[in-house]
């Protein structure tokens, strides 16, 4: 049972940005903030010590994941995983036909950023294809459009696991099918960063060749991410210098991080079940509450298929970004969309991938619960948001 939350509270409902920091992976990365400081890559007792610390890291996050340790380059960040596959695997698949036209490339419109930005700027740079499949209105990708998109042609295709902005779970099992039969040179990319704390990653993303991971999403640091290259698949590097990560991206490793975000992947795995269970009584009761104490209030996409972190509203009559502004001095920290993008007024490119118009796609408004989420606030949340969005009506 919660208890109405106090005077002052501040509910932060904003975890598919970022999560809190884990007391766990706070407390493995410490000893090589000080003492474990040395470049893994030298050859003194000093460097030895980072050097076992980091290969621990990697052969953790490689269990953790469903992949052998040699099959874990590690990077700074989803974004970095991103593009690493996306302009790395391309590369390598184009590479094996120098003297053919350009492959084409396949995404959903509903990717983050970090990929359809990138998957443009692949295409602008190198004459490639770029073939982007809309989603339906459940917020699934529309699999008629994907088999059409795919075709022999196709060197690379990123299809997302779980959206970060409406948090509807694509079906990659059907994805990886239609790319296998219709598009046999192609490498498959999933974006996996907002799976982690709410999937079995090691099935929902099991049907691709390139996955990439972000340590801050499920309570590691920020700026340590991961991107699995299994067996079968290439990158070519994006950064070059001292050959790291067998050759795949150079640079000093961040061993710090590293250690963090394995240690917060371990025990976001040990907890997953608990969790989930948890903060979906949390988002449905959120989610009814607001449907029925605020008018016109629609809920985005099929809630059969999101996860139970996330949550989000279209609010007609408002724009998402007004009430962002009002809900944060109200003591609640929500969000317009992607985090990537707060701050820019433009309309949800996910919402117009479902069909939505522009107006449409300018009044959602996502909540997005994770591990240190109450009871308190959610019922900071019912209390609040009503009147906010009352008050920008009249």
């Amino acid at each position: 049972m919660s208890t109405a939350p106090a005077e002052g509270h501040r509910a932060y409902l904003d975890h598919a940005a970022t999560t809190p920091l884990r007391p766990e992976a706070l407390e493995a990365m410490l000893p090589l903030l000080t003492d474990g400081f040395a470049n893994p890559s030298g050859a003194h007792a000093e460097s030895r010590r980072a050097r076992i610390a980091l290969d621990d890291a990697r052969d953790l996050l490689a269990e953790l994941l469903g992949a052998a340790p040699g099959e874990i380059v590690l990077t700074s960040g989803g974004t970095e995983a991103d593009d690493l596959a996306i302009n790395g695997g391309w590369e390598a698949v184009a590479a094996e036909r120098p003297d053919g036209p350009p492959p084409a490339v396949v995404c959903t419109a509903m990717e983050h950023h970090a990929v359809l930005r990138a998957c443009r700027s692949l295409a602008a740079r190198t004459g490639a294809e770029l073939r982007e499949v809309p989603s339906g209105p459940d917020g699934l990708v529309d699999l008629v459009v994907l088999a059409d998109a795919c075709r022999p042609d196709v060197g690379l295709v990123s299809v997302m696991a779980v959206n970060n902005e409406i948090g509807t779970a694509q079906p990659l099992d059907e994805v990886a099918r239609i790319v296998a039969e219709a598009s046999p040179r192609a490498v498959l990319h999933t974006d996996a960063v907002q799976a982690i704390p709410w999937l079995d990653v090691v099935e929902a993303a099991g049907p691709a060749g390139l996955v990439s991971i972000s340590g801050h999403k499920f309570g590691g640091p920020k700026g340590s991410g991961a991107l699995v290259v299994r067996a079968g698949a290439r990158v070519r590097p994006r950064i070059d210098g001292g050959g790291q990560e067998r050759g795949r991206r150079s640079g000093t490793p961040n061993v710090a991080g590293a250690v963090g975000t394995a240690a917060a992947l371990a025990v976001t795995v040990a907890t997953r079940n608990e969790t989930v269970a948890r903060v979906t009584g949390l988002r449905d009761r959120l989610a009814d509450g607001l449907l029925s104490s605020v008018p016109g209030a629609v809920e985005t996409g099929d809630r059969s298929h999101r996860v139970a972190g996330i949550l989000h509203l279209r609010l007609a009559g408002v724009e998402s970004e007004s009430v962002v502004v009002l809900l944060d001095e109200a003591g609640i920290a929500a969000s317009a969309g992607a985090a990537c993008s707060s701050g820019a007024v433009e309309p949800s490119h996910v919402l117009e991938a479902m069909g939505l118009d522009r107006r449409e796609a300018s009044s959602g408004l996502r909540f997005s619960l994770g591990v240190t989420t109450t009871g308190q606030d959610v019922d900071h949340a019912l209390a609040r948001v009503p009147g906010v969005v009352d008050r920008l009506r009249n």
